[in-house]
Parts: structure tokens; sequence; C-alpha cells
């Protein structure tokens, strides 16, 4: 058996890396997370008044764009519609339960693709298949489906291209039949360069589906290797994370990452070749909040200094130790080392350890030198051949600098 060649919308997908999730939609006004709704049980016909207030005063698609281009980020995936139905984009009169419907008056979807194209951003959509809101999706599936496709086929015929459609519900009705074939032929269609993905979940993360599907997801939960070996097609991984507790915004929700655990994640899903989406909850008026640009623009720092081969570096046979693990790219290995000490003395600095020999094994190629890409520091090391193994001596920072995971090159 052999591994499948990617496609090339999927050889893309993987090449960009870390994208920026968006939740933002009515819910957003409460505060209190995507699923009020449905967890606090407010009647639909009360929290569908939430409409009248939407205005999107704050919301800027060029000012977001730019936030996750200087984050590091290559693509948006905007949440078109959630399960509450309501939709950002202009339904084309399927329904009046839309943004240009409500105060706002403005197709936010249009806003979104005019910002990521001018600023270099691709957009993707998600788009749900769960809907609390249209009767339908319990009392006559198949007229939802009818609904739901349209709603689909409106974004894949009225903003040009895109960069994918990204579905979440599926699994709200595990035995229904949710004609996947129509639907994802239409987006061939229509976006034959468009990226397919259905959420399976949290109950099953990276499980392959219907064999359209262009990535599987992992939903909160840092993702494994894929074994393609023997696959009909080449099929990428996304993990999917909140910056805090929520997808939606949580006014009350103090527990945001911080700048190394996002690094950190990000290294996680690169060393299996994995996407990182990373969600922001705009406020009620749309805006990202100001903690989560600061947070996303210091990460988007730490990836220039090694931006090539983050997004253009691939899984490596070589292994180190701990969560130490090694990229190729561009005929190169780079290995990226974690828990590494500040130096300085024992008036100023906290710790010891850290530094000091780091092992990588599975190194079968000759080495000529070994470098950190930072400062461009020639570190020491030992190398057998013929075992394949390499040891360096992994410096520490010096005093001011903490890299989190630091990056070397090996010529």
């Amino acid at each position: 058996m052999a591994v499948p060649s990617p496609e090339p919308r999927v050889a893309r997908f993987e090449q960009m890396g870390y994208g920026m999730f968006i939740h933002w939609g009515l819910y957003a006004q409460l505060g209190q997370g995507e699923w009020v709704q449905h967890l606090r049980k407010i009647p639909m016909e009360e929290y569908a008044k939430l409409k009248d207030r939407f205005t999107a005063d704050g919301f800027d698609g060029r000012a977001i764009a730019r936030i996750a281009r200087e984050s590091g980020m290559k693509y948006i995936t905007l949440t078109s519609r959630h399960h509450d139905g309501f939709s950002l984009y202009d339904t084309r009169g399927l329904s009046e339960h839309d943004a240009p419907h409500s105060p706002a008056g403005r197709d936010l979807v249009a806003e979104l693709i005019e910002g990521c194209h001018a600023e270099g951003i691709l957009p993707l959509f998600y788009h749900t298949t769960l809907d609390w809101f249209q009767p339908s999706f319990n009392d006559d599936f198949d007229a939802y489906l009818d609904y739901l496709h349209q709603s689909v086929e409106v974004l894949c015929t009225q903003y040009g291209d895109i960069g994918g459609l990204w579905f979440d519900g599926n699994w709200s009705k595990p035995d229904a039949d949710w004609k996947e074939d129509r639907l994802y032929g239409m987006i061939r269609k229509h976006q034959p360069e468009a990226m397919i993905i259905n959420n399976t979940g949290l109950g099953a993360k990276g499980s392959v589906g219907h064999p359209e599907i262009d990535s599987v997801t992992f939903e909160q939960g840092r993702p494994t290797p894929m074994d393609r070996d023997g696959m009909d097609k080449y099929i990428a991984a996304e993990m999917c994370q909140t910056f805090n507790r929520h997808w939606g915004i949580g006014a009350e929700d103090f527990n945001y990452m911080s700048p190394p655990q996002i690094i950190e994640n990000l290294c996680a899903c690169r060393k299996v070749g994995a996407n990182y989406l990373l969600n922001v909850g705009p406020t009620a008026g749309g805006a990202i909040p100001d903690y989560e640009s600061a947070t996303l623009r210091r990460v988007g720092e730490w990836i220039a200094g090694q931006e090539q081969i983050i997004y253009g570096g691939k899984p490596s046979a070589v292994r180190g130790t701990g969560a130490d693990f090694a990229l190729e790219a561009d005929g190169r290995l780079y290995l990226f080392v974690h828990n590494l000490s500040v130096g300085g003395d024992a008036h100023v600095t906290t710790g010891s350890g850290g530094a000091g020999p780091r092992g990588f094994t599975g190194v079968r190629r000759s080495v000529a030198a070994i470098h950190w890409l930072d400062n461009d520091e020639e570190l020491a090391y030992t190398h057998d051949g013929d075992s394949g193994l390499l040891c360096i001596d992994a410096t520490g920072y010096p005093y001011g600098v903490d890299r989190v995971v630091r990056v070397a090159e090996v010529r």
C-alpha cells in the first residue's frame, strides 16, 4: 500500500497551518457562550428578538483579517450560520432570520471576504447542519435539508471563490440520511477548489467520514498522527480549539490561554502535520476583544522567527524525547526543543536544568552543523549515522529571552 498524493486544495490547506475560527452571532449579545439559547432553555420566540438589537457596530472585516495576518494566521473560518439559525449572510429570500434583515442591515460574510482578500487571508465558512430555529429540522427533515442545501448554495454562488465549507451538527442526528452526496456534489460543482470539512464532534475526534471530506477534525483535543497508508484519497487534519472555555464570547470566562500555551498547541499540531484552528469570540458588536488580539499578535511574533518551517514543514521520522520533535522542509531537518532554561544567576532567575543534552533518533542523514534559528548560535553535537542517534548540546536562552519552543536547523 502507499500514501496517496493530496489534491491541490488539500496541499494548500496543509501549508497554511494556522487559522482563526470566529464564533459570532446573536448569542454574543448575551455574553454567555454560543449554546446559551439551548442550555438556558430560552424560548425561541424570545431569543429571536435579539435580532432586533443586532447592530454589528463593531464589526470590521478588514480589521479582523488584519489581526489574523499579524498573528501569523493564513485563513479565517467564520460562523456564517450557527445552531440558532441566524445567518450572517444574505440568504436571498430563504429566510429573514439574517443580518441584512437586522438593524445591521449588512451582509457580514461579504464584508469579511472583502477584508480577507485585502489582507491576503483565505476565507472559509462554518455552516451549521443542526438548526434550532427552523421547525422543519424536527418536523419535516427532507424539507429542512432542501433549505439547508439552498442556503449553502448561496454561499457557493454569490461570493466568488471561497476556501471551504466547515459543517457542524450531523452528530445531532447520527442515524439520519443527511443526503451528503447531494450537498457535497453541489459544492464541488460550484467551488471545486473549496475544502469540505464536517466536524465529527467531541466524541469522534479524527474520524474519517464521507469520501468527499477533505479534512478530519479534532475538536478540543490534540491531534494524533494520520495513517494514510492505503487510503483512497489524502485527507488533512485540523484541531479546533477555544481561546477560553467557550466558542462564543463568555463575558465571565477569564480562563484564557496564554501565548506559551498557544505556541505549544500549534507545535503539537504541526508535529503531526495537522492545522491549528484557534477560536475567538467577538463582542456583541463584532470586534475581537483586545486581550485576544494582543495575545494572538504575540504568538505571531514567535511564528515570524520560523514561519517557513511552521507553514511548510512536514512531519519527520526523526523522534525526540518528551515534547521535542522534528520537521523537514526544503530538504533540511529542524529540531523543535521545549523547556529550556534562561541564563542568569540565582538572584534573578528561577529554576534550573532545561539546558543540556537532547537526544533525537532516526537521523540517518549526514550532519555538518547545527544552529539555533533565533540567534544563529552553533551547537555542539554528536551523531552516530549507523544508529541514527543525534545528541545536541541544547544551550539555554540568554538572559532576556524565552521563546517557549526553540528551533534548531540541522545542516
